[in-house]
């Protein structure tokens, strides 16, 4: 499975490929930071992030995006924009066909590292272990990305099987 997961931010927004099946070590295909700048008018920002997140769909052909979840912050203007860029990363994924799921922070981090509560270090070396990498993902957010999609191969792709089985059955006939 492919997956294309998403840490999204409006001034820098992580992307990250990675590869692999439930219960076995993922590789690592790519990841990126699309920047936007700060003093863009919001509408040239976000049509930015959409367009290089399209680019970066049909160039890996993911079959699945994992999305981080906003969450309440204290200032009311990041999560905006949070919320905004992850909007856009949700719409690149349905706009090309593709199951999207979201994950809050606290079920990456426990997927990753085994504690909801780890801090970005322990997530960044996580990544690098995990992913067999020379060297951490920098910055964080590329990291952050990583790690969406291995928890989203890890746990996701599980829990699309079964509800996709469950589903079936619902519907009269196991197949």
């Amino acid at each position: 499975m492919r997956v294309l997961g998403v840490d999204p931010g409006l001034t820098r927004c992580g992307v990250g490929v990675v590869e692999g099946v439930p219960g076995r070590p993922c590789t690592l295909v790519a990841y990126y930071v699309v920047y936007t700048d700060p003093a863009d008018d919001l509408p040239v920002r976000l049509l930015h992030l959409d367009r290089s997140l399209t680019d970066l769909v049909a160039e890996h052909r993911p079959e699945s995006v994992a999305v981080e979840r906003v969450f309440s912050q204290h200032n009311v203007r990041t999560v905006m924009g949070t919320a905004q860029a992850s909007g856009i990363a949700v719409l690149a994924g349905a706009r090309a066909g593709l199951p999207v799921q979201t994950y809050t922070p606290s079920e990456v981090k426990a997927a990753v590292t085994g504690s909801g509560q780890a801090d970005k270090a322990q997530i960044t070396a996580m990544v690098t272990r995990l992913l067999r990498l020379p060297e951490p993902p920098r910055p964080a957010d590329a990291a952050d990305a990583l790690a969406l999609a291995i928890c989203h191969i890890w746990r996701g792709g599980t829990r699309s099987k079964l509800a996709a089985a469950a589903d079936r059955v619902r519907r009269g006939g196991v197949r």
